[in-house]
């Protein structure tokens, strides 16, 4: 990939982290190879960077926070490596000069664990949620297919949109159910966590833009932000995948079952997950993600684990309807009619008396219907009391 020992030149393809300039960097040279840079120091105004050759997997593999960067230019190809110097932020092309002897042996190399597991640095959601006056979510993914391109499948960007959306709107109404009766008949729920995709692909990485479908109040506070801020309570669990099970026994239910299927689609496709949002007033952004090897992990610790996916719920009213057969039911609650089935394993409607009044505990499962995100839940019927 890198030839000969004689200067050549390489442009910037992406910044991949910044803190009062260019830090970490990507970029090509003018036959299409690939190459990692790294600041060593800053000397009158002059950035001075470690550059090797990088396979493409292996960059990916570096976005994705699966290998440090040290390890990158210690792979580099034929042990060779190079310094170049910059006064303005990489924005022109950069003149590479050979360096001399084991790269082991000088003092450039990057420090051991330097992972880039956390989510780009230039605080994009808060620029967006700011110039939009609106609450966005931003985030990104390297799937497999991305090594050679910034691309990604249709198919598993369709599958991340969706999960994701159904993850923040279990949080959201997790986060209502807390709220009293008083605050929550003061709020329309019905999109309150709905978001719609703005920006197909931030410009440089696979990075997918956001915003709340229902516009913040006049102080700029969004309905969504209670359900991100649920979120970030979930992905905490990704940073301790041996404690998830007991991180995640607060958000038992849709929650924590949505959580767990975006994990193994992430696993499926081969990519972690990074995000972060921010309301048109905030300071900073909230940040969230997971690893691959996190997700995959975490599938692991959790695979065995039954409940943590079941919404239980217990409703009471006059039995109303029985269908033997099909196994369908009907109580007339406080609340309406509630309509339900009764499970592989739930109990008999043989006895049941139409008129008298029963506690049923119930589990609700969800099912998408279609690519919109229309759900179908289902109530199944696991105990009836008498009342």
């Amino acid at each position: 990939m890198c030839g000969n020992r004689h200067m050549k030149t390489i442009e910037s393809t992406e910044t991949l982290v910044y803190f009062d300039g260019v830090v970490v960097f990507a970029g090509k040279d003018p036959i299409g190879g690939h190459y990692i840079g790294s600041i060593i120091d800053t000397l009158n105004s002059v950035d001075r960077y470690l550059v090797a050759g990088v396979s493409p997997d292996r960059l990916r593999q570096f976005r994705s926070g699966s290998v440090d960067l040290r390890t990158l230019f210690l792979e580099a190809p034929d042990g060779e490596w190079f310094l170049a110097t910059s006064r303005t932020d990489i924005e022109q092309p950069l003149v590479l000069e050979p360096g001399e002897g084991s790269l082991l042996a000088s003092d450039f190399l990057p420090e051991e664990g330097f992972l880039l597991d956390d989510v780009p640095s230039d605080d994009l959601a808060l620029q967006e949620a700011r110039e939009r006056g609106n609450v966005v979510f931003e985030f990104r993914v390297e799937p497999l297919e991305a090594s050679g391109a910034h691309r990604v499948r249709m198919t598993a960007l369709g599958g991340l949109l969706m999960q994701i959306q159904t993850v923040v709107k279990h949080a959201y109404r997790s986060e209502l159910r807390l709220l009293s009766d008083s605050v929550r008949s003061e709020i329309d729920p019905s999109d309150g966590a709905l978001m719609d995709v703005v920006v197909p692909a931030a410009a440089g990485s696979l990075r997918v833009i956001m915003e709340a479908v229902k516009e913040p109040d006049m102080f700029g506070n969004g309905e969504l932000a209670r359900g991100l801020q649920r979120l970030d309570k979930v992905f905490a669990c990704a940073d301790e995948p041996d404690t998830a099970k007991e991180q995640l026994e607060p958000h038992q239910g849709h929650l924590a079952g949505s959580y767990i299927k975006l994990m193994r689609l992430l696993s499926d496709n081969g990519t972690g997950l990074w995000y972060s949002w921010a309301e048109p007033t905030s300071v900073g952004s909230n940040r969230g993600g997971v690893s691959l090897a996190n997700a995959r992990s975490l599938i692991t610790q959790l695979s065995e684990v039954t409940n943590l996916g079941v919404e239980k719920e217990v409703i009471t009213g006059e039995f109303e309807k029985v269908d033997r057969n099909s196994g369908d039911w009907g109580l007339l609650t406080e609340d309406g009619r509630r309509f339900g089935k009764i499970g592989d394993d739930g109990p008999s409607l043989n006895g049941l008396t139409v008129g008298s009044r029963y506690r049923f505990h119930c589990v609700e499962e969800v099912e998408l219907v279609d690519i919109t995100g229309r759900e179908r839940r289902t109530l199944y019927l696991k105990k009836i009391e008498p009342l």
